[in-house]
């Protein structure tokens, strides 16, 4: 949550920014996601244990500011919330955070996660057919697992945060003379057993496009994947995907 505010109060910052300096562009936007989770975690990449995951609508925004200096990189800040809860009978023991639990256990537990990203980003080509950017990205983690055996009450507790840094990409193909665009947006890492992934993919309709502000609806897919191998005493292989539907307004 305090990295969310302060995502927030720099995303403030950037848009003063913005309004201050006409050669500047801004671009807000967000969207909801309608998500399911799948996969596992826990101390170890031999013991982890799977859980059934409910569905969830989570929230994302990002502010970016584009400028004119080519040597100086736009900046992107993203924010993302990851929250869902899940319960599995275990068919082994599995320690977590210093508790053992039993084979054949009924668990329950909490996933809250959240990430702001800090994306630093040179436009290649920029034109009304074709926009692609590249650049990299510190994602600063930050999450909470609970664990709660249904019986006995048992539980354990682990908080996890820490940074990682990621390759972005970023392209828009236009549709001449409809309105619609095409687009894909990635940050991803793989090396050891650790691979990250947040890739996101559909259309956008131009509702308006004047001097003043342009707006943008968006549709479409979006998947994140999770695949840690001891981050802050965290092993996870989770993912995160399904249909989002949002808008950018730019300035």
């Amino acid at each position: 949550m305090k990295k969310t505010i302060i995502a927030v109060s720099l995303a403030a910052l950037l848009c003063t920014s913005a309004q201050a300096d006409t050669l500047l562009g801004l671009y807000i936007g967000g969207h909801m996601w309608a998500n399911q989770a799948e996969g596992s975690f826990g101390e170890g990449s031999d013991n982890q244990a799977a859980f059934d995951f409910n569905d969830e609508n989570q929230g994302g925004f990002f502010v970016a500011i584009e400028h004119p200096i080519p040597l100086i990189p736009n900046i992107k800040i993203a924010s993302t919330t990851l929250d869902t809860v899940g319960g599995a009978t275990i068919s082994g023991s599995f320690t977590f955070e210093g508790e053992t639990y039993s084979a054949n256990s009924a668990l329950d537990t909490t996933f809250d996660a959240s990430y702001v990203d800090y994306t630093f980003y040179y436009e290649l080509f920029d034109s009304d057919l074709l926009t692609f950017d590249f650049g990299i990205t510190a994602r600063d983690l930050e999450s909470q697992i609970t664990v709660v055996e249904q019986a006995t009450t048992q539980s354990s507790n682990l908080s996890v945060s820490g940074i990682i840094p990621l390759l972005y990409v970023n392209t828009i193909i236009g549709l001449p003379f409809t309105g619609f665009n095409i687009f894909a947006e990635a940050n991803f890492l793989s090396y050891d057993d650790n691979t990250v992934y947040d890739y996101q993919i559909g259309v956008s309709y131009e509702l308006l496009d004047n001097l003043a502000i342009d707006l943008d609806l968006t549709l479409g897919y979006r998947a994140v994947k999770l695949e840690l191998n001891d981050i802050d005493d965290l092993y996870s292989d989770l993912t995160f995907d399904g249909v989002f539907a949002g808008a950018i307004i730019h300035f």
